[in-house]
């Protein structure tokens, strides 16, 4: 298999530039550096494509090595024939090879294993010829196998050993079991019924069965999760006599052999016994694989969006976390993100000190002039909010809330990396500067946390562990690496995701700042152990050093194109002053009158990287998240009893799942736009036209006060 030219047409991507990108990935480039800084290497690949392309490409050298390691495995048995050889190079799956290598597998006991130790094996291979007469016959012809020393007591016996082998002979063709699974996947129903007592989350899968081929990834989850929790039970049916007509096709010579009534009985044994649980297993293992991968898509896009917020920048901010017994905790965050001040207030069940409470979130307001107080949304959120509010309308410094999701700060705030930052905090005062940072900045914020605990997909606890990691752990990637950070004041968190930065470099450059001061250019950073030649290719561009002597090291130019990017403005008649006073608005429309390919012929560049060093040159240092739409402040509670079917409400996107998406109208439970809510054309999913994030108009459909159910619509608006 020529892996390449497969790459080249699964993913529609010319071979020139699939066998260039596996080229670059192979020396060791990062996805974020060569998404950036190789566009005319790779054609101009983005990450979602490196990333897919990384993906496939690990797939396909890993069968590579499967199919290697099987023909060697057969080859050490000495039954490698030329045949075998072309069925597993010509395999187009993991699934496929094993089927081939199933028949060589060393298995455990068997009632086929048992039969070939009593000898049966003869009579197994002469019944199966299916021959025409049989002299001796059959039932004859057992009496010879007969031996009361190895547990063959009669001719019935003896037959019945050989029927186990021919049974395991049939279950191991690999043929068979792929047509098999291939008629079981498009004719089968997959159905669940009730296995646990009374009410669950699991009702509508108490009586459910759909087509194999249609149902849907959250269905897949929803019942192995209800089945896991012992809720369900679940399985795969499909008429027998579809799958039985074929065998008999296949495996029936003579319907008028003596052998045929012992080869038939054995060809349904076969089925029932050995191919349908196996397959059913295999074609359940694959729709979860499948539909695993279906909501790590989903999870991905949703963290992506959700780390790609716009920032609430030059505000001073009062993160809190609702709590009851232990009361409330607050944290001043100034414009920085730098903590001011802490505060203990109990305006809440069973303490309910109102007044002392006011009091002291009025003097913080008023002693740091805080412009918005971020709520969590858990425990005791509804009851904060009332307070909050209430007490906002007796001061008059324009002060908003907002209630932000708290997930996460629990685990960041216990973790390792909190105690670090603050080890004189208790894990509640942590986590309310979390909540207040998260507004300022959710990017730099949300990165110390795992994030799968960010809350944002759908059975993410479902995946596999690692394959989730993987595929979150890239987007953040792509996420930091889009934006940039600050050299000197990013977390060793934020640093560690950076291309070329693992944790210890990024732990190092920390610990450098600590004792040097800041850094004045972006070759310091060479300075710092484990920060090397290939380290830094990967990383420079990525790092931002405001205030630095060289302009260039606080724009998302790549120091190798420093030189191209001081020979443009030489050019074009501009110095760095102008570009520190702003940017050159004007640069653009001068490279295009000349001709964007003559500039760059004449500066030794290609098109896409003078077009990057244009676009930095014209707004240096910018941020690429202040374009997006700003969360919605508000300055008064509305309850889910406020709310009546056609009211229209502004809402930001929570979550964004198969079936619909989440949307936070300012209330403590999140409505329900179902996908069919959406717009008036057919979608496939949500995310063809939501995304989290999103600010959204929405009409208030019907509210379930008792269930605390709200349906949204976005349709007649």
């Amino acid at each position: 298999m020529d892996i390449l030219q497969r790459l080249s047409e699964e993913l529609n991507i010319k071979l020139s530039q699939i066998e260039a990108t596996v080229a670059l990935l192979d020396e060791g480039n990062t996805v974020p550096f060569i998404s950036r800084y190789r566009k005319e290497v790779t054609g101009g690949l983005d990450d979602t494509q490196l990333r897919e392309l990384c993906d496939r490409l690990n797939y396909l050298r890993n069968l590579e090595e499967k199919k290697n390691d099987v023909k060697n495995l057969i080859e050490a048995q000495g039954l490698l024939t030329p045949e075998l050889i072309e069925a597993i190079d010509t395999a187009e799956t993991v699934t496929e090879v094993d089927d081939i290598y199933r028949p060589f597998r060393p298995k455990r006991k068997t009632r086929a294993s048992v039969a070939k130790e009593r000898g049966l094996e003869p009579l197994a291979l002469l019944i199966f010829e299916q021959k025409a007469e049989y002299s001796p016959s059959i039932p004859e012809e057992a009496e010879a196998y007969v031996d009361s020393e190895k547990g063959v007591e009669s001719a019935e016996d003896a037959i019945a050993g050989a029927k186990d082998i021919i049974a395991e002979m049939i279950s191991d063709n690999a043929d068979y079991r792929r047509e098999i699974r291939r008629l079981t996947f498009m004719n089968g129903t997959i159905s669940s019924k009730q296995a646990g007592e009374g009410e669950s989350v699991y009702e509508q899968y108490y009586d459910f069965s759909e087509a194999v081929k249609t149902v849907p990834p959250h269905r897949i989850l929803a019942m192995n999760r209800g089945e896991k929790e012992e809720m369900l039970k679940v399985d795969i049916k499909v008429d027998s006599d579809i799958i039985l007509n074929y065998l008999f096709r296949m495996v029936i010579q003579d319907h008028r052999s003596p052998a045929f009534r012992y080869v038939a009985s054995a060809v349904c044994d076969s089925y029932d016994r050995l191919i349908a649980p196996s397959i059913e297993r295999e074609i359940r293992s694959t729709l979860f694989d499948d539909a695993g991968e279906s909501a790590i898509k989903l999870f991905s896009e949703n963290l992506k969006n959700l780390l790609m917020q716009a920032p609430i920048k030059g505000k001073t901010v009062l993160g809190y976390d609702p709590g009851y017994r232990t009361g409330c905790k607050l944290a001043v965050v100034d414009k920085t993100g730098m903590v001011l001040d802490t505060a203990v207030i109990y305006p809440t069940k069973p303490h309910e000190k109102i007044a002392q409470s006011k009091k002291i979130v009025l003097d913080l307001i008023k002693k740091y002039n805080i412009d918005i107080v971020s709520i969590g949304n858990g425990t005791a959120s509804a009851e904060s909010e009332l307070f909050i509010a209430e007490t906002l309308k007796e001061c008059n410094y324009g002060t908003k809330y907002i209630i932000v999701s708290e997930s996460g700060a629990s685990v960041y705030s216990a973790s390792k990396q909190g105690a670090e930052e603050f080890p004189d905090f208790d894990v509640t005062q942590r986590s309310a500067v979390s909540i207040a940072r998260r507004l300022q900045d959710p990017l730099a914020e949300l990165v110390k946390i795992d994030p799968k605990a960010i809350g944002v997909g759908q059975y993410q606890h479902d995946m596999k562990p690692a394959r989730l990691d993987e595929a979150l752990t890239g987007v953040v990637e792509d996420c930091v690496n889009s934006v940039g950070v600050d050299l000197n004041t990013a977390s060793y968190s934020l640093l560690s995701y950076i291309a070329g930065i693992n944790t210890t470099a990024a732990k190092n450059i920390v610990k450098y700042r600590d004792e040097n001061g800041e850094f004045k250019s972006r070759a310091e950073v060479k300075k710092v152990p484990r920060i090397g030649d290939k380290a830094y290719q990967q990383c420079a561009g990525f790092l931002r050093v405001p205030g630095a002597a060289e302009i260039l090291d606080n724009t998302g130019v790549h120091p190798e194109s420093y030189a191209a990017a001081k020979a443009l403005l030489k050019e074009f008649g501009y110095t760095a002053e102008d570009v520190k006073a702003g940017g050159i608005k004007s640069i653009r429309r001068d490279v295009t009158q000349r001709g964007s390919a003559a500039v760059a012929e004449a500066l030794g560049i290609g098109e896409p990287t003078l077009m990057d060093i244009v676009g930095e040159l014209e707004k240096p240092g910018r941020d690429i998240r202040d374009s997006l739409a700003a969360p919605v402040l508000r300055d008064r509670v509305i309850e889910i009893t406020d709310l009546e079917p056609g009211m229209i409400m502004k809402g930001t996107v929570r979550n964004v799942i198969d079936f619909g998406a989440f949307v936070d109208i300012g209330v403590h439970q999140d409505g329900l736009v179902h996908i069919s809510e959406i717009c008036e054309k057919f979608i496939k999913h949500p995310s063809e036209v939501l995304s989290v994030g999103d600010i959204v108009t929405v009409k208030i459909k019907s509210v379930d006060v008792r269930k605390k159910r709200i349906g949204l619509t976005m349709k007649e608006l």
